[in-house]
């Protein structure tokens, strides 16, 4: 028994090969990466974390996020329709074109591929005969769509918070007053690949050596699905990596929620429909409330008229050796006080050998850093401050 379902696993994990979404988001990434760097360019003439930063983070905490949850719903004996598997690879390439990354999310792609699979079967749309896995009546199987989207929707908020605080994107732009303000910015996708119970021999009709097998009476198969995971969000009025922790926090705990009604569906089954109803609801409500929030709080990073504020850090330069963070504000330069950027850049000439800074941190609290100066560090430490001097066209916000 255990050869047969290493014999089917590696099958399985072969189909993700011929799944579009799995390049895709390959590409997505890249094209992320590409993005952010110009922009950060842009505002600063030079960007933080390279542009292949969004591509490392695609896969590492996806593959083990996918591999509890395949373990789960094997485990739990659930099916996921494959009519619901190709609508929701559909729309992941659909909503992709559209440039919006937070459309990508879970709750959106499977949720509405979840209400396309119910009107496909009640309406009897003709689906070729390959792609047919759901036996007319046969509810059973939706709520196990539901489980998925409660599983994939606690995937998001770990995601989220484990993976997009890290890596923020610094931002400068106009206030409605005009002023120079300093922002972040996280998008982020994410791949999360599950293996799934295909219900019935379906794919085994019109591909003859497509692989199947018996649980019980049951007939099924098993794929490697690869789903997407995207995040956007603007944080200007606190610091980015708590702003985005306590979105990821609030998508878990909605994820849960989610789990916990889908699980009563296998008793009444028009609950699914209410579970991804409230995921997809709840989500859009949660990315209102962060937005609104946003937009009538006042700016974290702006100018400071008795220190420089940190916007950003460049990686692997003196600045982050230092463990400088953004947030902080450097009120001394080798014993000369700053408030501009010129005043911090001429009170580091005047050591070139060593560099003495007086730091007041996040909490308010004042602490002294310094290192040692050598050829090749990068000339301004790697700071990136919120107010610069460069001149750009971003629009007011």
């Amino acid at each position: 028994m255990a050869e047969l379902w290493l014999v089917e696993i590696g099958k399985g994990a072969a189909k993700l090969l011929l799944n579009p979404v799995f390049y895709l988001l390959f590409f997505y990434a890249a094209w992320l990466g590409v993005s952010r760097v110009k922009k950060e360019r842009r505002d600063f003439s030079v960007r933080a974390e390279n542009a292949y930063y969004e591509l490392r983070q695609l896969l590492p905490l996806g593959l083990l996020l996918g591999l509890i949850f395949s373990i789960i719903m094997i485990g739990a004996g659930l099916a996921v329709p494959l009519e619901t598997v190709v609508f929701a690879a559909a729309l992941t390439v659909l909503l992709s074109l559209t440039g919006k990354v937070r459309w990508l999310s879970p709750v959106y792609t499977l949720g509405f591929a979840f209400f396309l699979t119910t009107i496909a079967v009640q309406q009897k749309w003709p689906i070729p005969s390959w792609l047919q896995s759901v036996i007319e009546g046969d509810s059973i199987i939706f709520p196990a769509v539901a489980v998925l989207a409660g599983l994939l929707l606690i995937g998001e908020g770990i995601l989220i918070a484990r993976n997009g605080s890290k890596g923020t994107s610094p931002r400068l732009m106009k206030s409605k007053r005009g002023q120079i303000v300093g922002a972040h910015e996280v998008k982020r996708v994410w791949m999360v690949p599950v293996f799934l119970l295909i219900p019935g021999d379906a794919l085994q009709t019109s591909f003859e050596w497509w692989p199947v097998f018996s649980i019980g009476d049951n007939v099924y198969s098993l794929i490697l699905v690869p789903f997407a995971v995207g995040f956007y969000q603007h944080i200007q009025s606190s610091l980015p990596k708590l702003a985005v922790k306590n979105v990821g926090r609030r998508i878990t705990v909605l994820g849960a929620l989610v789990l916990l009604t889908s699980i009563a569906a296998y008793w009444y089954p028009i609950v699914a429909v209410a579970a991804i109803t409230g995921a997809i609801l709840g989500r859009e409500i949660l990315a209102l409330r962060n937005r609104v929030q946003e937009d009538n709080a006042t700016f974290y990073f702006s100018k400071q008229n008795h220190a420089l504020m940190i916007l950003g850090i460049i990686p692997n330069t003196p600045a982050s050796k230092m463990a400088l963070q953004v947030g902080e504000m450097i009120t001394k330069v080798n014993g000369v006080k700053v408030s501009n950027e010129n005043g911090f850049y001429e009170a580091l000439q005047k050591n070139r050998a060593h560099c003495k800074l007086e730091v007041l941190d996040v909490n308010g609290e004042v602490r002294f850093v310094q290192r040692a100066l050598y050829e090749g560090d990068h000339h301004e430490l790697g700071i990136l401050f919120v107010q610069n001097e460069k001149k750009w066209g971003n629009e007011a916000v």
